[in-house]
């Protein structure tokens, strides 16, 4: 999501200074190149500009990036249980969070950019405070501010109700991911219909770039279990078992995908191919996003727990069986659901519920079916993808819009995609 989001500023304003609030800037600059780190924890300042700052950003991309990701990788094992321990301190309800300040480079900002996430939710609520405080503090300075690729809810905590609704509504411009429960809870929280768009997640276009001409052979599978999306040891079983069992049955490799080391994806994954006929090797603890979605492509069925997974696959034209145990993850699914036609007779992503009775059946039931028809559905899961595309280019056409005095501003509408498949 970062990635497209930064590329489509890059293109239509070539000289702006795109600053992403970050504690890990060496990290920072070792995926996103294009992107300069504001450093949270240290009060958000811009970097150094001129010569120096061209020097920062080339140690940063050449040498200190690259370094930062090896280390994260050689250290993710013990840090994910501090990042536990901080989390669920984070997630207990609070009255007034304890939340930094708002970082100093708002003040020179000619726009303020919440970027895709689910994170303004109640199982979020660190983040969606410190969210809603910059946005807020935007608005006092009488900067634009805007949300895109988003995500919400669910959200019934009364403190983060409260502050929705006296942020929101002084957006300029909110952009969803889906139709079905985003559009309402702002309509609930305030926010004018026409600061609403559904524009669908910013990864699409960022999967649908890397779709490979043919279908894939391979039975994909990840397993995120989270304090938020509990999975109970006898479902994760009959996952585990029900997908071996399937992959063999259908002839295919069974491929682990790892999308993100912070969710423990990797843990919770690999344990479920002991015992498998034929596996892939899973992606190492330095591959990039655009590993992850071309071992998908190599897919004919994925199997997930992790929404941007559903996203890789569904933005390909390949059909995905979301497996979930939470509300949080309901919403995301059936909102990602509705997207691709959901209510469609061939479509192309099934939701079954790990707490289900049947779930060995349902599972094994939902495989097949997609198995089958992943020829039938790949045009138009990929026509689905297209319109997602072109709808989230006219949100950022509106986003440019709101900057005065830019380069070429207002800009020229987004050329359409509709056709180019």
């Amino acid at each position: 999501m970062m990635a497209m989001t930064v590329e489509r500023l890059r293109e239509h304003w070539p000289q702006a200074r795109i600053g992403m609030l970050t504690d890990e800037p060496h990290v920072l600059r070792g995926v996103l190149p294009s992107a300069e780190p504001v450093v949270a924890h240290s009060g958000g300042h811009w970097g150094r500009g001129g010569l120096a700052g061209l020097l920062d950003e080339q140690a940063g991309i050449h040498l200190l990036g690259p370094a930062a990701l090896r280390w994260r990788s050689a250290t993710e094992t013990p840090k994910h249980y501090l990042r536990d321990v901080k989390n669920r301190a984070r997630r207990k309800p609070a009255v007034a969070p304890d939340l930094p300040p708002v970082p100093a480079a708002l003040t020179e900002a000619d726009l303020v950019i919440a970027l895709g996430g689910g994170y303004l939710t109640d199982v979020a609520g660190h983040q969606a405070h410190r969210t809603l405080n910059l946005l807020e503090a935007a608005q006092r300075h009488g900067i634009p501010n805007v949300l895109l690729g988003q995500g919400l809810g669910p959200m019934r905590d009364a403190h983060l109700l409260r502050r929705a609704a006296e942020v929101l509504p002084g957006t300029d411009l909110i952009a969803v991911r889906e139709g079905l429960r985003g559009p309402r809870l702002l309509a609930d929280l305030g926010v004018p219909a026409d600061k609403i768009m559904i524009t669908g997640d910013d990864a699409v276009e960022f999967a649908y770039r890397l779709r490979r001409p043919g279908i894939g052979t391979d039975l994909g599978l990840c397993l995120r279990i989270s304090d938020y999306d509990k999975v109970s040891d006898s479902a994760r079983d009959t996952l585990g078992a029900v997908v071996r069992r399937e992959a063999a049955a259908l002839d295919s490799a069974l491929a682990p995908l790892i999308v993100s080391e912070y969710d423990d994806d990797r843990r919770h994954t690999l344990p479920l191919l002991a015992g498998a006929t034929r596996t892939r090797p899973a992606i190492g603890c330095t591959g990039t996003a655009q590993d992850v979605a071309r071992q998908v492509s190599r897919c004919r069925v994925v199997v997930t727990s992790a929404y941007h997974l559903a996203v890789f696959a569904l933005s390909q034209g390949i059909p995905a069986v979301a497996v979930t145990a939470s509300q949080y993850y309901d919403d995301k699914f059936y909102g990602l659901a509705d997207m691709f036609d959901a209510d469609s007779e061939t479509a192309g992503l099934r939701i079954v519920h790990l707490d289900m009775d049947n779930l060995d059946a349902e599972l094994t039931r939902a495989i097949r079916l997609l198995w089958e028809s992943a020829p039938e559905v790949r045009d138009t899961l990929q026509q689905r993808a297209v319109e997602q595309i072109d709808a989230g280019r006219a949100g950022l056409d509106r986003v440019y819009g709101l900057v005065s005095g830019g380069d070429g501003l207002p800009g020229e509408p987004a050329e359409s995609l509709q056709g180019e498949r």
